[in-house]
């Protein structure tokens, strides 16, 4: 989405002022503000926080990107993140469960205090999620698992986000290469079902342009 800037007040009855130093003019995205809820960002990080193999880092990164989110009430049912998140809240790991329940309870406190109040939603286009589904297929196939495993949709969606979320050249080129690599190097095929090589490793190796 397009840049927009943020200008502080004109004097009343005066010229715009230019800003005093760097960082004095606050640069920000449509999609960085709280209440814009791009629904690929919610699935890719849901599907993150449910792989099994997934490390600690990777975790306490994921919530605090959706610490930095308030999804309606339709978002939460639409994509059952919330449900997702309430589970992370028993995680083994104290630092894990004690962000999981912040979040949870920050949109928890949201829902009931603004529960008609809607957010503004981004999502993909019929066209654009039946070729990714298509490309998940491949990938299952690829991996050796049975239609629609999780490990196939967080490949695919760490390869739609690194491709800025375009089904472009780059996108298409990075999905053949990673299912070309599952297919003939059997080695790589089992680190990556195994979690001893991270999605977000494999699929960055195989980024195209």
């Amino acid at each position: 989405m397009d840049r927009f800037v943020t200008r502080r007040p004109r004097a009343q009855g005066g010229p715009r002022q230019p800003c005093p130093a760097p960082g004095a003019c606050r640069q920000a995205t449509l999609e960085a503000l709280k209440r814009v809820v791009v629904i690929e960002d919610i699935k890719r990080w849901k599907s993150m926080l449910e792989l099994p193999s997934q490390s600690k880092e990777n975790l306490i990164e994921v919530l605090a990107e959706l610490k930095k989110k308030l999804p309606s009430k339709k978002v939460l049912l639409s994509t059952k993140i919330g449900h997702t998140v309430n589970k992370m809240r028993k995680h083994s790991d104290s630092e894990v469960a004690r962000l999981a329940k912040e979040v949870f309870t920050e949109w928890r406190t949201f829902i009931k205090d603004h529960a008609n109040r809607p957010s503004i939603e981004v999502r993909s286009d019929p066209k654009t999620e039946t070729l990714r589904k298509n490309a998940r297929k491949l990938l299952c196939e690829a991996l050796e698992l049975e239609i629609d495993h999780p490990l196939a949709e967080n490949i695919e969606r760490e390869a739609f986000h690194l491709s800025s979320r375009l089904i472009s050249a780059p996108y298409r080129r990075t999905v053949r290469a990673l299912i070309f690599t599952l297919k003939h190097k059997p080695d790589i095929r089992v680190q990556v079902r195994t979690g001893t090589l991270p999605v977000a490793t494999f699929v960055e190796s195989h980024k195209k342009c």
